[in-house]
C-alpha cells in the first residue's frame, strides 16, 4: 500500500475511531444517569419508610421530607438529562444511517451534499413515531400487568384478612380491611376491563415492528422502493433517490394512519356494543 493510499485511508479511519469513541462516551453518560436514578429512587423509598416508622421525632421527619423532596426534584432533573442524552444517541444513529446508504452509491459526494440531510430528517420522522410508540407499548404493558398483579394480590389477601378479623386482634382498622380490599379489587378489575391496555401494547408493539423493518429497507435499500444504487446514470441515480424518500415517508405515515384508523373504528365498535347493551336493557325489562 503507497504513502498516497495511506493518507487518504487515515481521515476516514479517524472519523470513524472518533465515532465510536463519542458513542461510547455517550453511552457511558447514559448508563452513569440510570445508576444515579435507581439511587434517588432508593433514597426517596427508604427514607419514605424511616419517616413513616420514626413518626414520633419530629426533627427526623423534616430531615427526611426534606431529603426526600431534594430527591425527587433532583430525579426530575436527571430524567430530562437523560431524556436529552437520549435524543443525541438517536440523532448521531440517524446521521449513521443516512450517511451509510451514500457509501453504496458510485459517486456518492453528491449524495452525500444533497440527499444526506434529508434523508437523515426522514429518519429523525420516523423513529420520533418508533419512540412514541414504544413508550405508548411500555405504559400500556406495565399497566396492564399492575392491575391484573393488584388484583389478584388483592383477592388473595382477603379470606386472609376474613381469618385475622376473627382473631379478634384488638385493632379497629383490621375489621375495615376485609371490606376494603375486595372493593378495591373489584375497582382494579373494572378497570381492567374497561381499558384495552393489553390491546394498545398489542397495536403498539406492532407499529414498532412494522417501522422499524421500513427503517432498516430504507436504510440499506434492499426493496426496488428504497434503490437506487443499481444505477450508473447519474441523473437517473438522483431521481430514484428523491423517490425512495418520497416512498419512505408514504410507508411511514401509512403505517401510522393505518393504526389511527383502527383505534378509532375500535373505539366506534364499543360504542356501538355499549348502545345495544344499553338498549337491550329496557326490552328485557318490558318482556
Amino acid at each position: 500500500m503507497t504513502t498516497s493510499e495511506l493518507t487518504n485511508l487515515d481521515p476516514n479511519n479517524q472519523n470513524a475511531i472518533d465515532g465510536d469513541l463519542s458513542f461510547q462516551a455517550i453511552n457511558k453518560k447514559l448508563l452513569n444517569l440510570k445508576v444515579i436514578e435507581f439511587l434517588l429512587l432508593a433514597i426517596i423509598f427508604t427514607f419514605g419508610i424511616l419517616v413513616t416508622v420514626f413518626s414520633n421525632d419530629r426533627n427526623f421527619i423534616i430531615t427526611g421530607i426534606t431529603l426526600i423532596t431534594t430527591s425527587f426534584f433532583l430525579l426530575l432533573i436527571n430524567r430530562q438529562v437523560f431524556q436529552n442524552v437520549k435524543n443525541s444517541i438517536n440523532r448521531f444513529e440517524a446521521n449513521e444511517k443516512a450517511e451509510l446508504y451514500s457509501y453504496l452509491l458510485s459517486d456518492n459526494s453528491l449524495d452525500k451534499n444533497t440527499f444526506t440531510p434529508i434523508r437523515r430528517k426522514a429518519l429523525q420522522y420516523s423513529q420520533k413515531l418508533i419512540d412514541d410508540y414504544k413508550r405508548t407499548r411500555n405504559l400500556s404493558r406495565n399497566l396492564y400487568y399492575i392491575l391484573q398483579i393488584a388484583t389478584i394480590i388483592l383477592s388473595g389477601v382477603t379470606p386472609i384478612l376474613v381469618l385475622v378479623d376473627k382473631l379478634e386482634a384488638g385493632q379497629a382498622w383490621l375489621k375495615w380491611l376485609p371490606v376494603i380490599c375486595p372493593a378495591i379489587a373489584s375497582i382494579v378489575a373494572s378497570i381492567v376491563t374497561s381499558f384495552p391496555f393489553q390491546k394498545n401494547s398489542v397495536a403498539a408493539n406492532t407499529c414498532v415492528e412494522l417501522l422499524e423493518a421500513e427503517q432498516e429497507k430504507f436504510v440499506l435499500g434492499i426493496t426496488p422502493y428504497y434503490r437506487c444504487y443499481d444505477s450508473t446514470d447519474e441523473v437517473e441515480q438522483q431521481q430514484k433517490a428523491k423517490q425512495a424518500i418520497e416512498n419512505f415517508i408514504t410507508q411511514v405515515n401509512n403505517i401510522h394512519l393505518n393504526q389511527l384508523q383502527e383505534i378509532g373504528e375500535g373505539q366506534k365498535r364499543e360504542e356501538k356494543e355499549q348502545q345495544q347493551a344499553e338498549n337491550s336493557q329496557p326490552t328485557a325489562e318490558q318482556s
